[in-house]
């Protein structure tokens, strides 16, 4: 099987959000947490998925990164 991109979640506090999501986003998620199920051997809540995803995505964006800098550093 493929490496995913996802590790084990990790378990914190949460901050509360209600979203909607399209139906496919959703069916997505749910496949995504089957397959990490496969992997890991036990069973993910669809909906923990979505903050390793955005803190993932986020990380991974150079140019989210920079301007992030660019205003830290009060450049922007």
């Amino acid at each position: 099987m493929s490496k995913l991109k996802l590790r084990a979640i990790e378990q914190e506090k949460p901050v509360t959000m209600t979203i909607k999501l399209p139906a496919a986003v959703h069916r997505d998620l749910a496949a995504y947490a089957e397959l990490l199920k496969k992997q890991g051997g036990h069973a993910i809540d669809p909906n923990s998925l979505i903050t390793p995803m955005l803190t993932r995505f986020m990380a991974t964006d150079r140019a989210f990164r920079r301007a992030r800098r660019q205003i830290q550093n009060g450049d922007g």
